[in-house]
């Protein structure tokens, strides 16, 4: 394979075949003073607002959500991502990411909050009119509009298309008449301005913003949840529910234009808020360990406990990492895009899609990470972990739902290797001439010569070759199933866990590098020891996930051909990974929390 590293942007998927420069990398040392404002405004508005009542806030208590969610609009979080002509601020893609981590460990209030400002706002941000925007965007800014989203029914999760709801157009040709309902619908007992989805004449997929209080519109009881109990979900009827022709949203027919465009950014954005989960979560076992002693020591002080602490720090700084690579990215070909002469909405939608491969992986690669934290973290706690007395009960039981929404994470892996190879397909990407470069190596003796010998050849070597192992095992697939593919879904699973695992382990070297290249190798000993560790478990998972798929379609000598090459190409250098755990470890326990 022959990479290039490049100092433009890469293009959405990208990354599988060409190296990236540290330098033009985005990370999270690159936050601006203003930024950094904004989310430690976000953290203070949780610790004053937020946690001292989150059993009052889990109880559903009448009114309380909503004035919660006012007090964020008099902050200007609401309204943080939209342009100031409609009342908002008018901040960058990255801020706006931010703020979804700063407000993510705010359990039951963060959902809230993320439905509001995502899936409640920007479909009529991107896709309304003039009129309907002037109309609701300015009190959805503010607060004062609470909003939510109606695509989810009991037949129909996964397969949104599937929808059952229908729309008629009335016979004076003044209202669209709704019959059909929606589950699952967070916000929904409360929210003002609803986007529904429906079938008009029971095939022309289309969306509506529907208002509280239209004729033939109610809502059922709350749902009682697992987690995330402070969070408002209920079912949505309509019968015969009178939709202005005006609230007609977008085109008809082209309600999964808006659908699935929405879902691009909620994904990223859920990798945010499973950040800052992540963090507090692992800030308060760090601060537990310290405290809770065992055999007349703290338990901090146990090899056992130090690992944990250090993997879930690993993995957050990782998902951290890829995290706001992306964003910049995405940040980038918006204001790309605005200066072509896009208007604003379709800039940042361009931009999502273009980057939609790496939001589906965020989105998977976020709420593990999260899941994987609060676990330990019960862990960690013992006993006390399974009491309600202790938050991180509420965190574990609140995580679980992250894998769920903004489309399973099976749905996700899909997509990742579905995305990808489309944009091949199209002509976006190449490929082809990669995988068949890799191919043509696997049958060639290995080249030893010309040997990059500066700072972390051998771990951008392993780069190059988990881009390879993905390329080989891809290429082969495709070869040999073609269009069967896509009915081998463990197949495709496999190889989505390969891309994953290499975009996260590339982007988390990347950041390492810029970090050294600023402050020096002795000052960056911490995250080297974390990159470290993540690139070799990242070598091990490939080969794991790699050799899972070609047992399944490949056998005789294509097969051990292949199963040698995966071999050569996940090979990582011997490493000491318990002491770097405990050097992790003993930095944590040191800060008291996760502040790396």
């Amino acid at each position: 394979m022959s990479t290039q590293t490049t100092a433009t942007a890469l293009k959405g998927g990208e990354w599988l075949i060409k190296e990236s420069s540290a330098v033009d990398t985005f990370t999270p040392e690159d936050f601006s003073e203003e930024q950094l404002m904004v989310k430690e405004m976000c953290l203070q508005f949780l610790s004053a607002e937020i946690h001292p009542i989150v059993d009052r806030i889990d109880k559903l208590e009448p009114g309380l959500m909503p004035a919660l969610m006012d007090k964020a609009g008099e902050q200007g979080l609401l309204g943080a991502s939209i342009p100031e002509d409609f009342g908002g601020l008018g901040k960058d893609f990255i801020t706006a990411t931010l703020i979804n981590e700063g407000l993510g460990g705010g359990y039951s209030f963060s959902v809230a909050i993320a439905a509001h400002t995502g899936i409640g706002t920007l479909p009529i941000l991107y896709f309304g009119n003039d009129a309907q925007k002037q109309q609701y965007i300015p009190k959805l800014a503010t607060g004062e509009y609470k909003g939510a989203y109606g695509l989810t029914e009991p037949n129909s999760g996964s397969d949104a298309l599937g929808a059952k709801t229908t729309a008629v157009l009335s016979a004076d040709g003044k209202h669209y008449i709704l019959n059909g309902q929606k589950c699952w619908i967070t916000n929904g007992g409360f929210a003002d301005i609803y986007t529904v989805f429906a079938k008009i004449d029971g095939d022309k997929f289309s969306a509506f913003i529907v208002e509280r209080g239209f004729e033939g519109f109610t809502q059922g009881a709350e749902e009682h949840k697992m987690g995330i109990k402070g969070s408002s979900t209920v079912q949505l009827y309509f019968q015969d529910c009178k939709v202005p022709v005006e609230n007609l949203l977008g085109e008809v027919g082209k309600g999964h234009i808006i659908a699935f465009n929405i879902l691009n950014i909620g994904r990223l954005k859920l990798c945010a808020a499973a950040m800052g989960g992540a963090k507090l979560a692992l800030s308060g076992t760090i601060e537990y360990a310290k405290t809770r002693e065992q055999f007349k020591t703290a338990i901090a002080n146990f090899g056992a406990i130090k690992h944990k602490l250090a993997e879930c720090a690993i993995k957050i700084f990782a998902a951290e990492s890829a995290l706001y690579r992306t964003s910049k990215w995405i940040d980038d070909k918006e204001v790309e895009l605005k200066a072509s002469g896009k208007p604003f909405n379709e800039s940042l939608l361009g931009a999502a899609e273009e980057y939609a491969v790496e939001c589906a992986m965020l989105k998977v690669l976020g709420s593990e990470v999260l899941d994987f934290v609060v676990d330990e973290g019960v862990q960690v706690f013992g006993g006390n972990g399974f009491s309600d007395e202790y938050m991180i009960s509420r965190a574990y039981r609140d995580s679980r739902i992250n894998r769920i929404y903004e489309g399973t994470n099976e749905i996700n892996r899909l997509l990742t290797v579905d995305m990808i190879l489309k944009r091949a397909m199209k002509g976006k990407i190449d490929l082809m001439g990669p995988a068949t470069a890799v191919a043509k190596e696997l049958m060639s003796i290995p080249d030893f010569g010309n040997e990059d010998e500066g700072a972390f050849a051998a771990e951008k070597k392993l780069i190059i070759n988990l881009k390879k192992a993905i390329l080989m095992v891809a290429g082969a697939a495709v070869q040999k199933l073609m269009m069967k593919l896509s009915d081998e879904q463990e197949i495709l699973m496999n190889i989505a866990d390969m891309a994953i695992e290499t975009f996260t382990a590339e982007s988390t070297l990347l950041r390492l590098m810029k970090m050294t290249d600023k402050n020096g190798a002795a000052n960056s000993s911490v995250y080297a020891d974390m990159m470290q560790c993540y690139l070799n478990d990242a070598a091990d998972k490939v080969n794991k996930a790699g050799k899972e798929a070609i047992n399944a379609f490949a056998e005789g000598d294509e097969q051990r051909m292949m199963l040698l090459g995966l071999k050569r190409f996940t090979k990582a250098q011997p490493f000491n990974s318990k002491d770097a755990r405990r050097r992790i470890a003993g930095r944590l326990i040191a800060d008291g929390k996760y502040a790396l």
